[in-house]
């Protein structure tokens, strides 16, 4: 599990427990038993543990008290705290659905194949107003097969995450992938939790045909690379598919040109430089990759100017601008912005991780050879997707040294990929 992001709170667990035990009509405007309820997420120990529990088990039904319950409930399942289940199991009776919903999916993380939380897991199927995807995603893994038949019926749901979840299943359970096209289908759908989630299904089916349709798909690379990622870990290690099958798909993500993703948005005519320029802080990416390309299609002169312009007003905090600002620089091969790159690709803080792998590529879109020792102290990295963009991107300044460095402790898509050019 990464826990990069998790840690954010200046709490010890001591103070975490005591501000999540502490009653909710005593709490301070400056605390918070939530973000308590969150941080603990870092001390898997029988004190937190049993502190989230207590908390789990205070059922006044104050909205602040709802909300403190539904997120100690997460953080049990993402301990996987066993010893928790029979608390949880009794919240699939709750009145609040999300909490319900926490307590299916906190189930499928601990995971248990006790028939009586699985039936009630399944029962739910039965019951209104439930968040169904959720609950037929946790049968799925936890492989409850009595619960076929009820999952079959929401294979026609109107809500597309819901039905995708659901064919999903029956083709685990059934080894009939005859309806996993309209799966495939919705990584075109113009919703993107749609176009996420439906990528996770491919991942759980293990419908490794999808792969180049995963790699066009318009959501973050973030979401491609991780399903191209799980999709090829057990294709490969079953002999199912070839790293010389996804590599170029892998490799076509990570540079994450926009004309290499089939657009799911489109413009009547083409906006104005300002507003392509705002729509790359849009957090469905699909729209993001467009107004890419259309920049890159009709503003290549004075895009630069504006880019710098925003980066400097909003995109050193917008994580998600800033990704797409740098991949901009490299894809408009604008030397100027050499140095900006630079920082980027050393930048650690973690919410910029994906921007050093984009400064990487457009580095080596600039072309200035200054950047080879920088893009070269990238290869002691842990990061695989940073460590294998330097690489590419050493490789588009006809530098293939590194590949010879690579070693058994490295990355198993570094090491799959060093083999394939050591031995072309």
């Amino acid at each position: 599990m990464d826990k990069r992001f998790f840690n954010l709170f200046n709490l010890t667990e001591d103070q975490a427990i005591a501000l999540l035990d502490t009653p909710q009509d005593q709490i301070s405007e400056d605390d918070s038993r939530y973000i308590a309820a969150s941080h603990l997420i870092n001390f898997n120990t029988e004190q937190s543990i049993n502190a989230l529990i207590r908390a789990v088990q205070q059922t006044d039904a104050a909205m602040e008290n709802r909300i403190v319950r539904r997120k100690s409930v997460e953080t049990l399942g993402r301990l996987q705290a066993a010893q928790a289940l029979p608390v949880i199991h009794g919240c699939l009776g709750d009145a609040d659905c999300y909490t319900v919903e926490n307590a299916v999916w906190a189930i499928g993380e601990i995971g248990t194949q006790d028939p009586a939380i699985l039936e009630d897991i399944a029962q739910l199927l039965d019951k209104p107003g439930q968040t169904y995807r959720v609950i037929i995603h946790t049968l799925a893994k936890l492989d409850y097969q009595p619960a076929l038949d009820r999952i079959r019926r929401f294979t026609d749901s109107a809500d597309l995450p819901t039905s995708s979840a659901a064919i999903t299943t029956v083709c685990r359970f059934t080894h009939d992938d005859s309806q996993m096209d309209r799966v495939v289908a919705m990584l075109q759908h113009t919703n993107v939790l749609a176009r996420r989630l439906s990528i996770q299904d491919l991942i759980d089916a293990r419908y490794y045909d999808a792969i180049p349709d995963i790699a066009h798909c318009p959501v973050s690379l973030v979401f491609r690379l991780r399903g191209i990622r799980l999709l090829a870990e057990v294709g490969i290690a079953s002999n199912a598919i070839a790293f010389a099958t996804i590599h170029p798909y892998l490799e076509q993500t990570l540079r994450d040109h926009p004309k290499d993703l089939s657009l799911v948005h489109s413009y009547d005519q083409p906006p104005d430089l300002p507003f392509l320029i705002q729509e790359l802080y849009e957090t469905d990416f699909g729209r993001c990759y467009l107004a890419t390309q259309t920049i890159l299609d009709h503003y290549a002169d004075s895009a630069p100017a504006a880019l710098f312009a925003s980066y400097a007003a909003e995109a050193t905090n917008d994580y998600g601008a800033h990704f797409h600002v740098m991949k901009l620089f490299g894809w408009l091969k604008h030397a100027p912005a050499y140095d900006l790159l630079v920082e980027a690709l050393h930048n650690k803080q973690p919410q910029f991780q994906k921007s050093r792998a984009a400064a990487a590529i457009a580095l080596a879109e600039i072309a200035d050879p200054r950047a080879i020792p920088e893009l070269k102290t990238c290869l002691d990295t842990k990061i695989w997707d940073l460590k294998y963009a330097a690489l590419l991107a050493l490789e588009q300044f006809g530098d293939t040294s590194g590949y010879e460095k690579v070693t058994h402790e490295d990355d198993w898509l570094i090491q799959e990929k060093a083999n394939s050019k050591l031995k072309s």
